[in-house]
């Protein structure tokens, strides 16, 4: 779920609306009898459309008896007392199968360019509708309902089905959208008691009052009138970027806006405004499949992790430097917007960018902050503010802007023509080089591993990125490698450390993690205890690591309405030989996803150290039957039949999991290392030598190959493969 872009067309009128149980503390009709210039931009955001109910004012869909096929279904939206309603008919050759489901569609999600809605559904959850409406214009393709994943049809046994917790309003979106939001889910019910204060993104998601705010002659008030400008951006004539001068900036009311762009786990139930973001959300960093080996976005990350990438950040660069602080718009659409800080005679010219003045690729964006599309119609700028290289999109299969353009061009053709322009490609840094070979799989020695994580050629979300690798690569690390991370003045480089903190033994990490229970950010100390939960805590230290761990059961219990969150307290449990609990823990994440797959492999893997083959196999079987795409459970299945000896269906298993995962090399290892042992080595070999380049970036795929070469007694094959 996102924010959304502006709709010139929708009506401004729009009512501030409370929930039955709003806090009168947020008091926005105050704010609106003092801040009316205020209000009227912000009445201009996506902010004020965030979520509203569906009415006549806030719904840009048409109802107008419109129809929809996607696949074997059929959908139609219309209107019914006053409601906005759909129903989706399955279809058999063309004609209904059984009665259509009607729906009720009680909220607007948005408005542009797109808007989804709502429905109510039981035990208090909110269920986001698939079929969304397109409200671009019709020359841009808009003007349409459609479903967002239109290419593929979405099965009810799919962890993406509208029905599944994945697309539940009340974990996956509700805090971003409306002010004062607190899930209040009950874990033993499954069930929600969702409260906001104000329905969409108001003043009270970014602002705090004291209690005497709305006194004309409080300190806070007067204050706010006769504030002075700490600095300002300024460009000497020798120049090409501005520098900050004057006091130094404090940029922490970024918190505010991290807090919903950015992908995150919330600590806490809800959040509040001028709160540190680690005190209140554990950040995602810049791991794959989520960034490109650059750092560019690919998934659906929002802002946070790239912005943390870019010189913009680190020069001091803030939100509000581009972006209207209520309405939220960009300060305009043209290249003065960057033109603020970076001089127009060195970069506002066709030496610099190569196009026609005023043409689409003379713009700054178009090379510097190039799209991604989500939902099908969204197209979101990345924030790392990224310089074109093709070489890199060859050797990594990252993207870049000159092709993204033109779509009919070749990498190579791309920098060829930046050599004939500028006489070379963009220089990258030894150290960007070898972080984008670690990121896409090419493991590094551990000490050019760790000495990457201190190299100030990467920015800090890489090099805390660094540290989280280190888990991908190593099974243990000593407390003198990992502590000068640990002790780390960069929050971000102490939270990657911690969360890779159990590869150091037992009896080391107390010790080591024992000063981050009283760390200042609430993501640090949880991460702390989560290192800690195997580990003797010492009596002087209990109630430190208490208070820890009762902020991390907070984090629990606030994220435990997914699979995820059931399977972290399950491994939790596993960790503190609670077995009982883990299973639990473990047939819970099931039970609420079944279309999950790591419930089940972890909870077989309970199954199997107790040495129970027949639970092993009923759990497996269970997840293939509700998941025959996963690889990772046919994996799973493949080797508990290794174990049984049944070697001929585990070949089959292993078959099929490489199948669906073939870059996955492990799945590979396996699937050849069975053909060999039911005596169909010659197979084993043309299997592995169709994946080459895996073999040659894997010395346990090429050792197998060189066994089987071995073994063959063939010499030209044992050379043909040790030359890869």
């Amino acid at each position: 779920m996102s924010f959304f872009r502006d709709f010139a067309s929708l009506f401004m009128a729009l009512a501030i609306t409370f929930s039955a149980n709003a806090n009168p503390s947020a008091k926005p009709e105050s704010c609106l009898s003092c801040h009316q210039d205020s209000h009227n931009e912000w009445l201009k955001s996506d902010h004020a459309k965030a979520m509203l109910v569906a009415n006549e004012q806030s719904v840009v869909a048409n109802f107008d008896n419109q129809t929809l096929e996607y696949f074997d279904q059929k959908v139609h939206f219309y209107k019914s007392d006053n409601k906005f309603k759909a129903s989706i008919q399955t279809l058999v050759d063309g004609k209904a199968s059984s009665p259509a489901k009607e729906y009720t569609l009680a909220y607007t999600f948005g408005f542009y360019p797109l808007q989804q809605f709502l429905v109510d559904m039981p035990d208090g959850k909110k269920q986001v509708f698939p079929f969304t409406w397109d409200a671009r214009t019709k020359e841009e393709g808009g003007q349409r309902w459609y479903h967002l994943h239109s290419t593929e049809f979405i099965d009810k046994k799919d962890r993406l089905h509208w029905l599944q917790p994945l697309q539940n309003w009340n974990g996956m979106c509700a805090d971003c959208h409306s002010d004062g939001l607190e899930r209040n889910y009950d874990a033993q019910q499954d069930s929600f008691n969702t409260t906001w204060d104000n329905i969409n993104v108001g003043c009270a998601s970014c602002h705090t009052q004291t209690a005497d705010h709305y006194d004309d002659e409080s300190a806070a008030v007067k204050k706010d009138k006769n504030a002075t400008p700490a600095g300002f951006w300024q460009r000497h004539a020798d120049e090409k970027i501005a520098h900050w001068q004057g006091s130094p900036r404090n940029n922490e009311f970024m918190d505010n806006c991290y807090a919903c762009h950015s992908l995150r786990s919330p600590l806490t139930d809800g959040f509040k405004p001028n709160n540190p973001f680690l005190n209140q959300f554990m950040p995602e960093f810049l791991l794959p499949p989520l960034y490109h080996a650059d750092g560019q976005i690919k998934e659906e990350v929002y802002v946070h992790g790239s912005f943390k990438q870019s010189k913009m950040y680190e020069a001091g660069v803030n939100c509000l430097d581009c972006h209207d602080k209520h309405s939220y718009k960009v300060k305009t659409q043209d290249n003065a917007l960057c033109l603020q800080c970076h001089d127009s005679q060195t970069y506002n010219q066709t030496s610099h960018h190569k196009h026609a003045i005023d043409s689409g690729g003379a713009q700054c964006v178009s090379c510097h902050m190039p799209t991604t599309t989500y939902m099908g119609v969204d197209g979101r700028r990345d924030h790392s503010f990224p310089i074109p290289r093709p070489a890199l999109s060859e050797a990594f299969g990252v993207p870049n802007a000159c092709t993204q353009c033109h779509d009919d061009k070749s990498n190579q053709w791309a920098s060829q023509q930046l050599k004939t322009w500028y006489g070379s490609e963009p220089q990258v840094s030894r150290s960007l080089q070898k972080y984008m070979k670690l990121h896409s799989g090419q493991g590094l020695a551990l000490s050019e591993h760790l000495a990457l994580a201190k190299s100030s050629e990467l920015d800090v979300m890489k090099r805390a990125t660094v540290l989280r690798l280190l888990a991908y690569n190593f099974s243990e690390l000593t407390a003198a490698q990992l502590k000068p991370f640990i002790q780390s003045q960069e929050d971000l480089i102490r939270l990657a450390a911690t969360q890779v903190a159990n590869l150091v033994p037992a009896n080391s990490r107390v010790a080591l993690l024992k000063p981050l229970l009283g760390d200042e950010y609430a993501a640090i100390r949880i991460a702390s205890v989560q290192a800690l939960l195997d580990s003797n805590i010492a009596q002087a230290d209990l109630q430190t690591f208490k208070q820890a761990y009762d902020e991390y059961q907070t984090f629990n219990s606030v994220n435990s309405w997914r699979g995820e969150g059931r399977v972290n307290v399950g491994n939790d449990h596993l960790r503190a030989q609670k077995l009982s609990k883990a299973i639990d823990a473990f047939k819970m994440a099931i039970e609420i996803e079944p279309y999950f797959d790591v419930g089940y492999i972890n909870l077989a893997d309970i199954y199997r150290a107790q040495q129970n083959n027949a639970m092993v196999a009923s759990v497996l079987q269970k997840g293939i039957a509700n998941l025959p795409k996963s690889a990772s459970i046919r994996y799973s299945y493949a080797l508990h039949l290794v174990r049984v000896k049944n070697y001929e269906q585990a070949l089959e298993q292993a078959k099929q999991a490489s199948g669906l995962e073939p870059q996955n090399s492990q799945y590979l290892y396996t699937y050849a290392l069975l053909l060999d042992n039911l005596q169909q080595t010659k197979q084993a070999v043309k299997l592995l030598l169709k994946k080459q380049e895996l073999m040659s970036n894997n010395p346990q795929l090429k050792e197998l190959g060189l066994y089987f070469a071995q073994k063959l007694g063939d010499r030209m094959l044992f050379q043909r493969i040790s030359a890869l």
